[in-house]
């Protein structure tokens, strides 16, 4: 059979009704690979012993007969990696290439690293020394990281990604000691434990549970993070005792996982194990020895595999954020072997969610899972207020660089800067860099956030290492042209080509940005300017003053090749406008942005409980009830009658309607809020 694409295949299901009892009845069916099992628990708890199964995994045999194959499915045959890099369309700068100017992500950047800078290595280490043996008189950190903890030790790794990754933006000494003093504690104790080269904060038992598929919550997701945050730090950092502790883990893996059968192996995929594939990729890219790519393959997990490469959306009643890092190691694959079953399995993923299963904001999932067939967000957003978990959109942001890379498609762009303007500028506190689990779209919901050193969540460390590279995709380059991809104030020094350009901008609080030619060589290069699908074909362009005669194409680049002089300006002007975007099962369920930005009703926060301000997510039928109103459309287009308010930046006003409503940015938003309003 051939294959359809991702369009076809919604509309053949679409007509298909979900109820909302079947979606509940998937949530509560939820496997025992999902890291939101525990997070139903109070923190620090292990995941319930007797954890409802999955529906058991079909065989190769079983997918070939549902998907009619004329031939053996894509991952029949046993894996054999062969290296043969891929060369992509685009390349991106090294994070000491981009500087952050002041504004929005250069603020978001100082909140995370004061929150960062707060926490003491010695609790940090706590539990690695305890199950090496060796003395700790630190206190324990508590929530996810606390002595009882299943997941103790996953944000150790986040954490040093994160020093890592800011050290090579800023070149801030302080954060690098910070890493380098927490490798040398990992291999101090590594060495203690003298285990063929494991390292971990719990023992190896858990391994051994894992094994015999008795209940554990995820041990090789928490080892990904640790090898993932010692890739970072020799990465970023040239620290070769990082390099040394991960390739003597990678060992520890590689015999482990090869002493099982392919089958059994498959079988212990069903139990989340975060990114492994990808880190043992990039291990085996960083050292040259294909070893690690082997012992990489051997986390594909080919029931989830094979549907994607075939072009169809088998994801309802998976959990998210277990599949996102999966298909980032297929996409590191493809990269490292030109493999196309990978770019397939890659791109069919990424465009089925971000067409089909993602809400206004760029986020996905309910409860961590999607539980309907795509195109059904109307049914699945009523499930429950716990939406778009924060790992998942940093990680579906991730993936995204890595296809934006191979094809240079800007709507990948428009997509990657609605998440970023939206749900991530939206998920850190002002001040405290404390941030969010789930964003929830429930009407009159609320911003929930991690504590300072009792929670620890999976979306605690993802947010840790996000906002230390804000500067990592804002420009892309090829041999001759400089990709202008979003508009913060930023500095990019593209040292191979001698071109150094300065942007300044107050967007999204302006439609206008301007780039600085500062440097230069005398030959000509090209200038790509990204124009947003949001703004209009009234956008305009101009060189030192001089305005261009065409405008730019919503949804694409426009073009600048000229022979540039150090001082040349170039003015871009995106015009925004308000517009309305409906959920595709129920048109009558809007939301409304202008331009990127998604804009949110503002309700009073008076009389919340402040217990419920640092769960996972807004406990709504705990808190007072919020009247959030249905909204009368007085106009054809949205802006019509949802108009700025004079004087105040951002600020939105509903006219026509019974009561007062109010929109700003959902980024600005910290009391409570709507986002889908009922528009008759």
């Amino acid at each position: 059979m051939g294959k359809v694409s991702r369009r076809e295949f919604a509309k053949s299901v679409a007509a298909v009704p979900v109820g909302l009892a079947a979606a509940s009845a998937l949530l509560n069916s939820a496997g025992e690979d999902a890291l939101g099992q525990a997070a139903a628990t109070q923190p620090g708890v292990a995941p319930p012993a007797a954890a409802t199964p999955s529906p058991a995994p079909m065989s190769e045999a079983q997918a070939d007969r549902v998907f009619q194959l004329d031939g053996p499915a894509p991952f029949a045959a046993t894996l054999e990696f062969t290296h043969n890099e891929m060369r992509p369309k685009l390349e991106a700068f090294a994070l000491n290439e981009v500087t952050l100017e002041a504004g929005p992500l250069q603020q978001a950047r100082d909140w995370n690293r004061g929150y960062l800078m707060r926490l003491p290595n010695d609790r940090l280490l706590h539990n690695f020394r305890v199950n090496a043996g060796l003395p700790s008189t630190a206190k324990p950190l508590g929530g996810w990281e606390a002595p009882t903890c299943e997941l103790r030790g996953h944000f150790v790794g986040h954490y040093l990604s994160a020093c890592a990754i800011l050290y090579a933006a800023t070149g801030d000494d302080a954060v690098k000691a910070k890493a380098d003093e927490l490798v040398a504690g990992l291999a101090e104790c590594q060495s203690k434990l003298n285990q063929n080269g494991y390292l971990c904060a719990f023992p190896t038992e858990f391994f051994d549970r894992l094994d015999k598929r008795v209940n554990v919550w995820a041990p090789f997701y928490t080892l990904h993070k640790i090898m993932a945050g010692l890739m970072e730090v020799r990465t970023h950092t040239a620290n070769e005792q990082a390099l040394d502790v991960v390739t003597k883990m990678a060992g520890w893996v590689d015999a482990w996982t090869a002493s099982k059968s392919e089958e059994h192996m498959q079988d212990i995929l069903n139990t989340e194990y975060g990114g492994m594939n990808e880190v043992l990729y990039n291990l085996a890219a960083e050292t040259g020895d294909d070893r690690w790519a082997h012992a990489g393959d051997r986390f594909t997990k080919k029931i989830f595999f094979t549907p994607l490469a075939l072009r169809h959306d088998a994801l309802k009643g998976q959990h998210m954020n277990t599949h996102v890092p999966q298909v980032i190691g297929a996409a590191r694959r493809y990269e490292l072997s030109s493999d196309f079953r990978f770019r397939d399995v890659s791109q069919f993923f990424f465009e089925t969610v971000a067409e089909a299963r993602t809400y206004a904001t760029g986020g996905s999932s309910n409860n961590e899972h999607w539980l309907t067939d795509p195109d059904h967000l109307t049914a699945e957003m009523n499930v429950s207020s716990h939406h778009q978990e924060c790992c998942c959109a940093y990680n579906m942001m991730k993936l995204a660089r890595h296809l934006y890379g191979w094809s240079g498609d800007s709507w990948l762009m428009d997509y990657y800067e609605r998440n970023l303007v939206n749900h991530r500028l939206g998920a850190i506190e002002p001040e405290t860099g404390h941030t969010t689990y789930f964003l929830s779209l429930s009407p009159g919901a609320w911003k929930t956030t991690c504590t300072e050193d009792d929670s620890f969540w999976c979306c605690t460390g993802t947010g840790l290492e996000e906002f230390t590279k804000l500067n990592d995709t804002i420009y892309f380059h090829d041999d001759d042209s400089l990709y202008v991809n979003l508009y913060f104030a930023s500095t990019v020094d593209w040292k191979s080509r001698g071109v150094r350009v300065k942007q300044e901008t107050s967007f999204p609080e302006s439609n206008h940005t301007a780039l600085s030619i500062e440097e230069t060589p005398a030959e000509p290069w090209t200038l790509r300017l990204r124009i947003p699908a949001w703004t209009s074909t009234a956008n305009s362009a101009a060189i030192n003053g001089q305005r261009l005669e065409a405008a730019g194409t919503p949804g694409s680049y426009l073009t600048l090749t000229r022979a540039w002089k150090a001082g040349d300006r170039v003015e871009l002007t995106m015009p925004m406008r308000v517009t309305a975007e409906a959920l595709s099962d129920g048109t009558t369920q809007q939301a409304f942005l202008y331009g990127p930005l998604v804009l949110a009703g503002q309700f009073p926060k008076q009389g919340l409980p402040e217990e419920l301000e640092h769960r996972q997510g807004p406990q709504i039928q705990q808190a007072p009830a919020v009247d959030v109103p249905a909204l009368k459309a007085s106009g054809a287009e949205a802006g019509d009658w949802i108009q700025a308010v004079a004087g105040e930046s951002l600020t939105f006003h509903a006219t026509g309607q019974q009561s007062d409503v109010t929109l700003k940015p959902l980024n600005q938003s910290w009391q409570r809020f709507a986002v889908y309003w009922t528009v008759a």
